[in-house]
């Protein structure tokens, strides 16, 4: 899971868009255009076919004043439906400047140092080291390190390729960031 850029000037907040009840298109919409269209717990991208959530990451918050355009993002509804359903606290934020630093990926696992417990709650929370998780996350690496090998070209290229081919076939963001030393979100284009 990589951190969550939240725009300051984004247009939920110049426009004063809050979350109802029902009818939230303009709101999600809004969320995904400025999450690239990928999901901010698995990093997978969403297609126009997948059933999706507009998350309260938060759930006590929800349809209370204080609920935010900071704690809305976008993602798919069967992760979302995963996540547990006891709310943790203290626990990391998606946002949090020191996000990426707090939360380790290593090989395939989500780790936290052991006096970090807000990181070690958002693990759990989320379970981002499931098994299947974890093993999808490796063969995906793997997969794209044995076809970075055939193409005989660089790690950027080839995935540089694959967003102006097949965008929808990204996916682990932040594996792709630590294994291969890219930034891959910068090569992500502003959808449209």
């Amino acid at each position: 899971m990589k951190r969550i850029l939240k725009n300051p000037d984004s247009e939920i907040i110049t426009s004063a868009i809050i979350y109802k009840k029902s009818n939230n298109k303009k709101l999600a919409a809004i969320l995904l255009k400025e999450q690239k269209s990928f999901c901010a717990y698995t990093e997978e991208h969403i297609g126009p076919n997948d059933a999706v959530d507009i998350e309260h990451f938060n759930p006590l918050l929800k349809y209370l004043e204080i609920d935010n355009y900071q704690n809305w993002f976008m993602v798919k509804h069967k992760p979302n439906n995963l996540k547990r359903t006891t709310w943790i606290e203290p626990i990391l934020h998606p946002t949090s400047v020191d996000f990426e630093r707090r939360l380790i990926y290593f090989d395939g696992y989500f780790l936290n140092q052991p006096e970090d417990i807000e990181t070690k709650n958002l693990i759990d929370l989320l379970n981002l080291n499931d098994e299947i998780f974890v093993k999808n996350r490796k063969k995906y690496i793997e997969r794209r390190k044995e076809r970075i090998k055939e193409k005989a070209i660089s790690e950027k290229e080839y995935f540089q390729e694959k967003i102006n081919s097949e965008l929808d076939s990204i996916k682990y963001l932040r594996a792709i960031q630590e294994e291969f030393k890219i930034e891959i979100w910068d090569m992500i284009p502003e959808p449209k």
